[in-house]
């Protein structure tokens, strides 16, 4: 990890199951600088910025986790967000404020009907690529579904 310590950028019971793995090693001031493999992951290459060493580790896998904070600032006030500042979809964002359309919204629909949200900024999603392709996915077809019943 780049910076000091997990705790600046994580909840602190993901610290602790991460701390209860015994293979999983979490290097602070270093950065991943390059992959190696060829039809799959054999190696990786760690760069320790206290030290400005750069060593090969063998490896067969590689979580990345980019952040765990929500980054919606810039929304306007009327697409609700939870407490954490995620944005809220289905039916936690119609209760979470007035609803204009006489409708259920869509799983993934805010609490602006038509304006959808999928992956991690999204309140109580999985917060993995797969899952947001998924939702993605899922998206456009209530968009279409959206554009019917709006047209």
């Amino acid at each position: 990890m780049r910076g000091e310590s997990l705790a600046a950028s994580m909840s602190h019971y993901l610290i602790e199951q991460i701390a209860t793995k015994a293979n999983v090693r979490v290097e602070t001031r270093s950065d991943v600088v390059a992959v190696h493999g060829d039809e799959q992951l054999e190696a990786i290459e760690v760069i320790d910025r206290r030290a400005g060493t750069t060593s090969r580790r063998d490896t067969t896998a590689l979580f990345v986790l980019i952040g765990a904070e929500a980054a919606t600032d810039w929304l306007p006030s009327e697409i609700a967000r939870d407490e954490h500042g995620f944005v809220l979809t289905g039916p936690e964002a119609r209760k979470a404020g007035p609803w204009k359309i006489d409708r259920e919204p869509f799983a993934l629909e805010t609490s602006v009907p038509g304006i959808f949200a999928v992956g991690d900024v999204r309140s109580e999603s999985v917060k993995r690529v797969a899952a947001a392709v998924g939702e993605g996915g899922m998206a456009i077809s209530f968009v279409h579904r959206y554009l019917q019943r709006s047209s």
